[in-house]
């Protein structure tokens, strides 16, 4: 039988609902997060974020009748630090932010 990886993946709660938190990539199009440890959910999103523990299948099957089909595994934050710079700033000309997350394979 294969074992299956559980990863944390962030929600949001409200009363008695709980649903993922959905991200964008740079182009727009929306994702979904999971981190490989409850510490680097952490370390990125605050320890205040919610999180549940899924497997691959089930949040693929989540996100799948939303039309979303990219998975960020471990992602990286990209945009400056809140307060780094003011509202609307933009990266120096030249800059490159870092590169995200590794992405999971599409089905």
């Amino acid at each position: 039988m294969a074992r299956v990886v559980v990863w944390h993946v962030p929600v949001t709660v409200t009363g008695r609902t709980t649903s993922l938190r959905l991200f964008r990539l740079r182009d727009g199009r929306r994702c979904a997060v999971a981190f490989s440890s409850a510490g680097a959910l952490a370390e990125l999103l605050g320890p205040e974020q919610a999180a549940v523990e899924l497997g691959e299948p089930a949040l693929r099957a989540l996100t799948a009748p939303l039309g979303i089909e990219e998975l960020v595994l471990d992602p990286r934050l990209v945009a400056p630090p809140v307060g780094a710079a003011g509202p609307g700033a933009r990266p120096a000309a030249g800059r490159t932010a870092p590169r995200p997350g590794a992405r999971l394979q599409r089905r």
